[in-house]
Parts: structure tokens; sequence; C-alpha cells
């Protein structure tokens, strides 16, 4: 087993040395006592136990601070904007004025017995669905 590294490396003395050398380490690396299988067996177990899947707390929505009720501000702001917008729902009133939604229906039910806005299609309890009043501004 000598011969094959000085064949392949008899340019040079130096690097048949180092390829020698190499070589000797790595074929004494390879001498690796086996654990048995009771050891096996608990290095298995004990890896299991560290690493267990962690789940994520998923995407957690950002709470709205709304107002629940008008202050003096909000209201004319409402009488002010509102009725100029072309749909008027309660989800655009609760993000415009920044109020809640129980607020935003009193507010469109408001405006329409004000009349300053109008129902669009038939009317139903649950989608309310408004627009500018049109020809009474003189639009």
């Amino acid at each position: 087993w000598l011969k094959w590294p000085l064949v392949r490396w008899q340019n040079s003395f130096s690097s048949c040395l180092i390829h020698l050398s190499r070589s000797v380490g790595a074929m004494g690396a390879n001498k690796v006592v086996q654990k048995s299988k009771e050891a096996k067996m608990k290095a298995a177990m004990a890896g299991g136990r560290s690493r267990k899947k962690k789940w994520s707390k998923g995407k957690v929505k950002e709470k709205l601070a709304n107002m629940v009720m008008f202050d003096k501000a909000t209201y004319d702001k409402m009488m002010k904007e509102i009725p100029k917008a072309k749909l008027i729902t309660p989800s655009v009133v609760s993000e415009r004025l920044k109020v809640n939604g129980s607020v935003a229906r009193q507010a469109i039910r408001h405006l329409e017995e004000k009349g300053l806005i109008a129902h669009v299609g038939e009317k139903h309890h649950a989608q309310l669905i408004y627009t500018r009043k049109i020809g009474g501004d003189g639009e």
C-alpha cells in the first residue's frame, strides 16, 4: 500500500511526503468507535425532543380604536364630507370618520332623514348602500 502514493508522486520528494502524511492521517481517522444500540436510541430520542415544531402565531390584526359616540368636530365633518361621497356605506363612514360600525349606521340614517343622501336600489335591512343626492345641490 505504500507503493501507490510513491508511484503517483515520484516527481518531487516533498510532495510525496505530504501525500503520504495525508493518506496515513485519513486512514487513521477511519477508526471511530461505534456507539452501542442503547446510546444511539438515547441520542435519537433526545434529538426528537429538542426539535419540536414551533407553530406561528398567525397574522395579528391591529385593534382599531374607533369612537363610540360623535363629538362636535366629528359630527361637523360627517355633515360636510359624507353627503359629497359617491358611495356611502357603514364601512366607508366608519373608515373616514374613525367611528364604530353601529355609530356609522346611525349617521347614515340621520343623513337620510335630513334628505342629504339617497338610497340605491331596493331597500334592504342589512345592506345599506347610499349615494349623494342628485339634483338637490344643483348638480
